[in-house]
């Protein structure tokens, strides 16, 4: 059965004029493009109200109250991995009022709080923290000159098959296995490769490749002293880098 048509403000002022006019309603009705009943609910509710707009819906009553919907909110911001079944039962425990888990998301889309997938991060204890804001102090007036004695360095790890888990399949019930709909991988992530380099404003180093667990001792034999090596010209900014860094061992600190 196709979507039943709306009729708008305009298309029911003219439904209104051509059953003045005398037209019946079954001919309006195939003007519009509308079945007969709903023509002649328009003329019955002009006749009573003189208007052609619809009447207000009262609608569903809401379930929670408004103290109510600032507690689900509330829970949310103070728990935020929290899932809705949990401040679901939280509301009843603390208001005893029973709702479902997806009244629960449809609050807090209205507060601006749909469910995403967190960021994944590394773990920053607070010596992390207060040893990068003293960085970030530290620097905070430094000029471009200055900064474009800085080599910026990391390393980065490409999986060959990454699977994230964001991939969706589409499929019928019955068929989770079937021929088409898995997806195949490899064991243990199907291996990675892991490569090191650094730029600034005035050089980038070569793009090193890392075999294995990355030490501080290699970090310094493989890695940093090629890099020192590789345009003699340049090694101020990599003396800055060293030096910047506070994080690097004890043994790589000049």
């Amino acid at each position: 059965m196709p979507p039943r048509r709306k009729l708008s403000d305009l298309d029911r002022g003219r439904a209104i004029g051509w059953l003045q006019d005398g037209f019946a309603a079954r001919q309006v009705a195939q003007r519009l493009a509308v079945a007969p009943s709903v023509i002649i609910r328009l003329k019955q509710r002009f006749h009573a109200t003189g208007r052609v707009q619809e009447r207000q819906r009262s609608g569903r009553p809401r379930v929670t109250t408004q103290r109510e919907d600032r507690f689900i909110q509330r829970q949310a911001m103070q728990q935020r991995m929290a899932t809705a079944n949990n401040i679901r039962q939280c509301l009843q425990a603390t208001t005893n009022t029973v709702v479902s888990g997806q009244t629960i998301r449809n609050r807090l889309h209205n507060f601006g709080l749909p469910a995403r997938r967190p960021v994944r991060g590394t773990t920053l204890t607070a010596n992390h923290r207060a040893a990068r804001r003293a960085r970030c102090t530290q620097h905070v007036r430094w000029q471009r000159q200055q900064w474009t004695q800085v080599l910026f360095t990391d390393e980065s790890r490409f999986c060959l098959e990454p699977a994230d888990g964001r991939i969706r399949v589409w499929r019928r019930r019955g068929e989770r296995f079937a021929e088409g709909v898995v997806l195949e991988r490899q064991r243990f992530g199907g291996g990675s490769v892991m490569v090191w380099g650094g730029i600034s404003t005035r050089l980038r180093t070569p793009l090193y490749h890392v075999v294995g667990n990355l030490t501080g001792v290699r970090y310094q034999n493989e890695i940093l002293q090629p890099a020192w090596s590789f345009q003699p010209s340049k090694r101020s900014a990599l003396v800055r880098f060293l030096r910047m860094t506070t994080h690097l061992p004890i043994a790589l600190q000049l």
